[in-house]
């Protein structure tokens, strides 16, 4: 090849290339920018944390008073499901979903074959009563890793178990969403994506709880590897800073808004997934009225980062 076709050859093989790098950076660009509309986005909390000694009836009213759009109970069997629906018809305060109360105790992970039949009923009349209740997700740790039960033995069982709860999520139409917890299993966001990925199914994701994962990384690490995964979002504050001087649930003592959660960043990264679920649900300590209106008030702070 002579010196002037040499020339001709590099200089289209080089315009090619820049062509193919500038494209492949302009699709991730565009794959990487934010929904520019606001999320649309509710405030939520958990029916454990009020404190006043009220009636159902009452604890609905004063959560409505204080600018919260929803609530989350335990379930199955903690509450009387007629009175939690006079208290959601009375307030028009939704019912958001149910946390299981046994999945600890009696976890999804557990070898012993009685203990999984009684957690996959438990979490059957969860998604029962969560349909009854009007709400669209069951909160459930997805399994526990301990000194008798392997981190392989627990992946397996855990999803074994999950898949037999699909029948009963498809029945009733309601999402079962694992959290992440300190239950030192599922401990990154990629292994995350991909266990609910093997079981493979649009009804089961996550809810992603936002301080539970500064002990080891950064939540908005979770929320771009998980994007369209997470079905609900848990808020919660935690200081390393705290963790390391005082203990490692002192972490969570710090007050909302001023630990190590970068919020402005956490939710830039929930638009960057146009994250639909819109429930913002406080999982903080119990507090009474006063405690309560100020966690709303520390809450409307973080919303107004969906800018």
């Amino acid at each position: 090849m002579n010196r002037k076709a040499f020339i001709a050859a590099t200089s289209s093989l080089f315009a090619s290339t820049l062509i193919a790098d500038n494209l492949s950076y302009s699709v991730q660009n565009t794959a990487l920018k934010p929904n520019q509309n606001k999320l649309k986005l509710k405030k939520g909390i958990s029916y454990y944390m009020i404190k006043e000694d009220l009636s159902v009836l009452d604890k609905f009213k004063l959560v409505k008073d204080l600018g919260y759009h929803g609530i989350e109970v335990n379930s199955p069997g903690a509450l009387d499901i007629k009175e939690l629906l006079r208290a959601r018809d009375t307030t028009g305060l939704e019912i958001l979903g149910t946390v299981n109360k046994d999945h600890w105790s009696k976890p999804l992970s557990s070898p012993e074959e009685t203990v999984q039949k009684e957690i996959i009923t438990s979490i059957a009349q969860s998604i029962e009563e969560t349909k009854q209740l009007g709400g669209n997700t069951v909160l459930v740790v997805p399994g526990v890793v301990n000194s008798s039960v392997s981190y392989e033995v627990a992946y397996q069982i855990a999803q074994k178990n999950i898949r037999k709860l699909i029948p009963y999520a498809e029945k009733h139409k309601i999402k079962i969403a694992l959290e992440n917890v300190w239950n030192n299993f599922i401990l990154s966001p990629v292994e995350a994506k991909r266990f609910v990925d093997e079981i493979n199914h649009p009804l089961v994701g996550w809810y992603f709880d936002v301080g539970n994962v500064l002990r080891y990384g950064w939540p908005e690490h979770w929320i771009e590897s998980l994007g369209k995964r997470i079905f609900n979002v848990h808020i919660k504050e935690f200081s390393r800073k705290v963790m390391n001087e005082q203990g490692l649930s002192k972490g969570f003592g710090v007050p909302l808004t001023e630990g190590d959660v970068d919020w402005k960043v956490v939710m830039q990264a929930l638009k960057m997934i146009n994250y639909t679920g819109e429930w913002l649900v406080l999982e903080l300590n119990s507090g009474d009225r006063n405690q309560l209106n100020d966690y709303s008030s520390r809450l409307d702070k973080i919303i107004e980062y969906n800018v």
